[in-house]
């Protein structure tokens, strides 16, 4: 494509410009540096916080110079929400998370080559700024009257819950930080999601009443399912990136299981796909749905840039071992306990027989129908047939020394957890 903006577009990553002809030909002209926040009231970003990531990546390969910042400063305040005040973070709180997402987004971006990107925390220009100083540079470019025409202050207002001072300021210091990003870096290009429009917006006013200049502002669409949904939830969960909050395991089951209505706009947003190639798996969704061959390329592409090829081909191994498939004991210990964390199961001893474990595990309501299921050859154990009802459970049948899986018939699974 001629222009990346061209290629954000086609890939559904635009929603709104504060002018889509400027941008395309600032974009087209030379490299423009380019900011984009991200908000640590979690110790981990999240499903839309890769939206954001996916699109810097897309940028800084094109040329353009890039800007983490991660808030030290505005997430000691907290974003608006529509619905009620957030519950203020400690300065400690705050500080670990931004250490974990200053860690989390090094692998998305290049810092080293010749044109490295570059972390900022908005802490290290708000902090030594007095309250005073603060009102009279920035404060008063504002108008009240403009802010609380903004969506989300719009809301409060209306609600029962109101405002605090210290939310409705929140726009001003996001467009603080454009601001000290313009003059420290030249600045002129912020990202962010759709529900952060007024806060980038803030940002662009700013700039050109204090400087005169011009700056612009691009958000990304909110993804939604078919049914109008916010995608980015599995159980009800958000989808985290960090390994500890959503296991990879989970992770790329999300991806893998995800409507097929999603599917090819997630392949346009997440991978690095052309449009041939998602063109092609489009067809395939089409034509020959029960091959799952979009589902696989997404989950596999997603799962690679989060958490990289490692975790990934454990985590396919791991889905091909729960339907049956392949070698259990080559599974590693996180990845198994991940992969078998949400099956139905018991515990069971060493030297439990299978009869036992097909019980414990609530595959079979009787020792008799346990009994009954070995003798038809629909028992096995970790991928094994078993054809002998006595046959007890040794040490090694544990793997890892937690658990062992136990299946009846093709599609039972239940996992005897040693005691």
């Amino acid at each position: 494509m001629s222009n990346i903006f061209d290629e954000l577009q086609w890939r559904g990553l635009v929603a709104q410009t504060t002018g889509e002809d400027a941008l395309r030909e600032a974009l087209g002209e030379g490299p423009v540096t380019v900011y984009c926040g991200f908000d640590p009231s979690a110790p981990s970003l999240h499903f839309g916080n890769l939206v954001q990531l996916v699109v810097l990546r897309h940028l800084q390969r094109a040329g353009h110079r890039v800007l983490c910042l991660v808030g030290g400063s505005t997430g000691l305040i907290g974003d608006p929400k529509p619905t009620a005040e957030r519950v203020l973070k400690t300065k400690d709180q705050t500080a670990q998370n931004v250490a974990r997402i200053k860690d989390l987004v090094r692998p998305f971006l290049d810092f080293e080559g010749d044109n490295p990107a570059r972390l900022v925390d908005n802490l290290d220009w708000t902090a030594p700024m007095s309250a005073l100083d603060f009102l009279r540079d920035v404060g008063k470019h504002f108008r009240v009257n403009q802010m609380i025409r903004k969506d989300a202050i719009a809301a409060r207002l209306e609600s029962q819950e109101g405002i605090s001072y210290t939310e409705f300021s929140y726009q001003l210091l996001q467009a603080l930080d454009f601001h000290h990003l313009f003059r420290e870096y030249g600045c002129t290009l912020q990202t962010g999601g759709s529900d952060q429009w007024g806060n980038l917006t803030a940002g662009v006013d700013l700039i050109h009443r204090a400087e005169g200049e011009v700056a612009h502002a691009l958000t990304t669409p909110l993804l939604t399912d078919s049914s109008g949904q916010k995608l980015g939830k599995s159980e009800g969960n958000a989808v985290w990136l960090s390994p500890d909050m959503t296991s990879p395991y989970a992770f790329y089951q999300y991806f893998i299981n995800v409507e097929d209505a999603s599917v090819v706009q997630l392949l346009k947003v997440f991978t690095d796909r052309t449009q041939e190639q998602i063109a092609a798996l489009e067809e395939s969704l089409t034509e020959r749905p029960h091959l799952r061959e979009a589902h696989r390329a997404l989950a596999e592409d997603v799962t690679t840039l989060v958490h990289g090829p490692e975790h990934t081909a454990q985590v396919q191994q791991a889905s091909q071992v729960l339907f049956g498939k392949g070698d259990p004991a080559a599974l590693d210990e996180q990845t198994l306990l991940d992969a078998t964390a949400e099956l139905p199961g018991g515990t069971v001893a060493v030297g439990d027989s299978i009869v036992d474990a097909l019980v414990a595990s609530g595959l079979a309501d009787s020792r008799g129908a346990a009994r009954r299921t070995v003798a038809e050859g629909g028992a096995s154990l970790n991928n094994v047939k078993v054809t002998d009802a006595e046959q007890v459970l040794g040490e090694s049948d544990f793997l890892h020394g937690r658990v062992a899986l136990v299946r009846r018939g093709r599609k039972n699974l239940a996992a005897a957890r040693l005691a």
